[in-house]
């Protein structure tokens, strides 16, 4: 059976909700990319530091959209904005520690995996409303359609029941024929 409107509709705030996740995780991915190459000795540290100002904007731009699209299947690891408006430039963090450095690749590695998380649950919720089952996006349900009635057939048919309903009654009381006569002008008949 084809899906009916609204859940064409959840299905198509899903493809757009992965869409958006997974630019979000290719750019996450940018991000410790930049950040693990400013250390390599011939880089151009002036050219990192500028990719990795423009990631860390887009990535705070992308994750607003994503925090309000995705509503209650926003999954992300509280920490992961924090990642990105703590490393204010790749200078100051790579003047840090080394257990200061390990500490924000692993916080990057746990906010990787709760991206991961999300966008596995969305893909898994969108297969799931392909295949005609309940899911919840946001506050919206996908319900699949019945297979019967429509509810102006089954509104139809009450109607036709009810009206055969009180032609029956009259005719097996004589009300119909009482009926009749009054609108006829008609008196009735006695039997003898």
């Amino acid at each position: 059976m084809a899906p009916n409107k609204k859940q064409l509709k959840i299905i198509e705030l899903l493809d757009r909700s992965i869409q958006l996740t997974r630019e979000f995780m290719n750019d996450w991915l940018l991000f410790n990319q930049i950040l693990s190459a400013y250390p390599s000795p011939g880089v151009n540290k002036a050219q990192l530091e500028n990719q990795f100002l423009k990631i860390k904007s887009k990535l705070a731009r992308e994750h607003q959209v994503l925090k309000e699209s995705l509503g209650a299947d926003y999954k992300f690891d509280a920490n992961t904005m924090n990642i990105v408006s703590g490393a204010t430039n790749l200078e100051s963090i790579y003047s840090q520690s080394e257990v200061a450095i390990k500490k924000l690749q692993n916080e990057w590695h746990r906010a990787f995996i709760s991206i991961n998380e999300t966008l596995g649950a969305l893909e898994d919720k969108k297969v799931r409303a392909d295949a005609g089952e309940n899911v919840i996006v946001g506050n919206m349900m996908a319900t699949p359609q019945k297979q019967g009635m429509s509810k102006g057939t089954k509104q139809a048919l009450i109607v036709l029941v009810i009206i055969l309903a009180i032609v029956a009654i009259m005719y097996f009381t004589g009300l119909g024929e009482v009926y009749l006569n009054t609108i006829t002008g008609k008196r009735p008949t006695t039997i003898q």
